[in-house]
């Protein structure tokens, strides 16, 4: 079970504009960060901060070509955030004021 610290990450990383346009690069595949960087008006450590909160959350993976990162959308990660929203926004019907309906 993930802490709601980990938990958090996951929205963090979808809580600001240049990560969801940085996710919707990644859509169309792996991109070398040279080339996210350009179209997103960002510095080099501006989009290493975005990446790093990207990767955090598992949403991207990242691989090391020579001085060039890649990176890539990732499929556990996509699935892993899924099921949180999905258990987060899921009524259990099972609990009532804070206890179980077959403990009454």
């Amino acid at each position: 079970m993930r802490t709601y610290e980990e938990s958090a990450r996951i929205f963090k990383a979808l809580c600001d504009p240049k990560r969801l346009a940085i996710l919707e690069q990644l859509r169309s595949g792996e991109k070398c960060a040279c080339v996210l960087q350009e179209p997103m008006d960002l510095t080099q450590s501006g989009l290493s901060y975005h990446m790093k909160i990207l990767c955090d959350s598992g949403l991207v993976a990242s691989r090391q070509e020579g001085k060039w990162t890649h990176y890539r959308l990732s499929e556990s990660g996509r699935e892993e955030a899924v099921k949180l929203l999905l258990s987060l926004t899921t009524p259990d019907t099972e609990r009532v004021c804070g206890y179980s309906s077959r403990s009454r």
